[in-house]
C-alpha cells in the first residue's frame, strides 16, 4: 500500500474540524443567499442577504434553532429601526447616536440576548446603505431572504455529528491520566527526589486544562446531537459521555490529592525509599491496575457497539477487582510497618483512602446507577419544560426492542 503524504493526512483531519466545516458551510450559504436575492429582488448588490446568512448558519442544527433565530430577530429589529430613521432624519452624528441608543434598547425589548449589539450593527449598516441608495425596504427583504436561505441550508444539509471528536478527546484525557498513574507508581521502593514527585504533582494539576478542553468538545457534541435526525438515541449518547467526563473529572481531583500525598511523603523521606521493598512491589502493581481501570473506563464510555461495551465492562470489572485485592494486600503490609515504625502514618492512610475513592468512582455498578439517575433527571426536566412536546413524543414514538440488562442476565445465571 503506498504511503500517504503527510499534508494529505493533515487535510483529511482538518476538514472535519468544526471551524473548517463552519467556514465552508457559511461560504456556501452566503453565496446561495446572494444568488437568491439577485433573483428575487431588483437590487444590484444585495449584500444584506449573505450577511444575514452568515449570521444564521451555525455548526450544529440545535445552534441554528436557538442562536440562529435569535440572531435573525436581532437583525430584523435593527433593519426595521434603520428604515424608520432613514425615512425621518437620515444619517448624521446625532441621528447615529440616537439610532444606537434606540437599537440597544429595542434589543432588550425583543429579547435578543447575547446578540443585542447586532441590532445596532445591523441598523447602522442599513442606515448607511439605505441613505445612499434610498432602497431601505428592499434591505428588509434581503435580510429575510438571507435568513430563510440560512435556515433552509441547515435543514437540507444537516450539520455533522461531533461525537467522535469528543470521544477522542475523552480517550486522550484517560490516556494522560493512565500515564501519570503509571509514573506515580514507578519504583516506589527506591529513593524519590522531591523535585520529581513535585513534577508529577504539577502534571496532575495541569489535567484541569485538559478537562476544560474535553468539556468544550463535549458541549459541541451535545449540541450536534440535539434535534439531529441522524441520531436515534441522542439523549442516551449525551448522558453517557457527560457522566463519563464527570467521573474522570472527579478522578483527576483524586489524583491531585494522591500526587500531593506522595510529594509530602518524599519530602519527609529524603534519604530513604518511599516504601519498603515488599510494599513497593505490591503498590506498583496496584497503580497499574488503577491505570488500566481508567483506560478501560474510557473505552466503555466511548464504545458505540453493545458487544464492545460489554467486553470493555468485563475488562473494567476485572481490573477493579484486581485493584481492590491489591489494595487490601498493600493495606495489610502498611499496617504491619506502621506498627513497627509509626512515621507519617497519616500520609499512608490518605494514600489508601485516595485509591479507594478512585476505585469507587470507576465502579461499574455505580456507573449504571448514575446513568439511570441522569436519564430520569433529563426526562423530568424535558417533561416539565415542554409538557406538550413530551406527550407528543411519548404517544407517537415507535416501539423499540428493549435491551436486556446485564444485571438480569447475571441474576438468571
Amino acid at each position: 500500500m503506498p504511503d500517504v503524504p503527510g499534508p494529505v493526512i493533515e487535510f483529511v483531519k482538518r476538514r472535519r474540524e468544526p471551524t473548517v466545516v463552519r467556514t465552508l458551510r457559511s461560504t456556501a450559504a452566503a453565496t446561495l443567499a446572494y444568488a437568491a436575492a439577485l433573483w428575487l429582488t431588483d437590487a444590484r448588490a444585495p449584500l444584506l442577504a449573505p450577511l444575514t446568512a452568515l449570521l444564521v448558519v451555525q455548526v450544529t442544527l440545535y445552534a441554528t434553532l436557538t442562536s440562529g433565530i435569535t440572531r435573525v430577530n436581532a437583525v430584523v429589529a435593527g433593519v426595521s429601526i434603520a428604515v424608520g430613521f432613514s425615512a425621518l432624519v437620515g444619517l448624521s452624528w446625532w441621528s447615529l447616536g440616537l439610532l444606537i441608543l434606540t437599537s440597544l434598547t429595542v434589543g432588550h425589548l425583543v429579547r435578543a440576548g447575547d446578540f443585542i449589539p447586532e441590532v445596532a450593527i445591523s441598523a447602522m449598516l442599513v442606515l448607511g446603505v439605505s441613505h445612499a441608495t434610498d432602497l431601505a425596504l428592499s434591505r428588509v427583504l434581503e435580510t429575510l431572504i438571507g435568513a430563510i436561505v440560512g435556515l433552509l441550508f441547515n435543514f437540507l444539509f444537516v450539520p455533522p455529528v461531533w461525537v467522535q471528536p469528543a470521544e477522542e478527546a475523552l480517550v486522550d484525557l484517560a490516556g494522560r491520566m493512565r500515564r501519570l498513574l503509571l509514573h506515580m507508581g514507578e519504583s516506589p521502593g527506591v529513593h524519590t527526589p522531591v523535585h520529581r514527585a513535585a513534577a508529577r504533582l504539577h502534571e496532575a494539576r495541569r489535567l484541569d486544562n485538559d478537562i476544560s478542553l474535553v468539556d468544550a468538545a463535549l458541549v459541541q457534541a451535545e449540541e450536534s446531537l440535539r434535534l439531529n435526525p441522524r441520531v436515534k438515541e441522542a439523549l442516551l449518547s449525551r448522558v453517557v459521555l457527560r457522566t463519563g467526563l464527570d467521573t474522570l473529572e472527579i478522578c483527576t481531583s483524586v489524583m491531585r490529592s494522591m500526587s500531593r500525598t506522595l510529594t509530602d511523603l518524599a519530602r519527609h523521606r529524603e534519604d530513604e525509599p518511599l516504601f519498603p521493598s515488599d510494599v513497593a512491589t505490591e503498590l506498583e502493581k496496584l497503580f497499574e491496575h488503577v491505570a488500566e481501570s481508567v483506560r478501560n473506563f474510557s473505552i466503555l464510555v466511548t464504545s458505540p457497539v453493545s458487544t464492545s461495551s460489554e467486553e470493555a465492562e468485563d475488562r473494567l470489572a476485572r481490573e477493579l477487582e484486581a485493584g481492590r485485592t491489591g489494595r487490601e494486600r498493600v493495606a495489610r503490609l502498611l499496617l504491619a510497618r506502621v506498627r513497627e515504625h509509626p512515621r507519617q502514618w497519616h500520609l499512608l492512610g490518605a494514600l489508601l483512602a485516595e485509591i479507594d475513592r478512585m476505585l469507587d468512582e470507576l465502579d461499574v455498578e455505580k456507573r449504571s446507577t448514575r446513568l439511570a439517575e441522569e436519564l430520569d433527571r433529563y426526562t423530568r426536566e424535558e417533561r416539565d419544560r415542554h409538557p406538550m412536546l413530551y406527550e407528543f413524543k411519548r404517544r407517537f414514538r415507535l416501539p423499540r426492542p428493549r435491551r436486556r440488562r446485564r444485571d438480569s442476565r447475571r441474576a438468571q445465571a
